[in-house]
């Protein structure tokens, strides 16, 4: 659990699963499983989801995958695909990807979308405040 830095309780995973729900409730669109087409394995998540960012909602590009399945090239695929969705079925304007500063695999990926890093700030973390970069890119009409 990199991204969390902690592991999740039961009661923990029922909180993330009702946050799914609800984001598809509200929304329309929230996060996917990620399985591997030759072996049907799930590998991780990854979609879309409102994040607050300075008091505002904005539209994320995320994903995780299991640790076996880093640098392979899934993170980039399907952030491209997620990127594709938001433009193109969501009519999106700008698409956003909120990542750890120390997270040099993931700010590769987005830098390959062609985001540009726009912020750093300090956010509120388990184990304490830890600097963010948000990056995004907006769509071309």
């Amino acid at each position: 659990m990199y991204a969390y830095e902690h592991d999740f309780s039961k009661e923990d995973v029922q909180t993330w699963l009702d946050r799914q729900r609800k984001r598809y409730k509200e929304y329309g669109f929230g996060l996917w499983a990620m399985i591997l087409k030759e072996t049907n394995e799930m590998i991780g998540q990854a979609g879309l989801t409102m994040q607050l960012y300075q008091n505002t909602q904005i539209l994320e590009v995320g994903y995780l995958l299991k640790e076996e399945f880093w640098h392979h090239g899934y993170a980039k695929e399907i952030a491209l695909s997620c990127q594709k969705y938001a433009f193109e079925n969501l009519q999106a304007d700008q698409l956003y990807a909120i990542i750890k500063a120390d997270n040099i695999s993931s700010i590769k990926v987005a830098e390959s979308l062609g985001m540009k890093k726009v912020d750093e700030f300090m956010t509120g973390y388990y184990n304490g405040e830890t600097l963010h970069y948000l990056y995004t890119i907006e769509r071309t009409k």
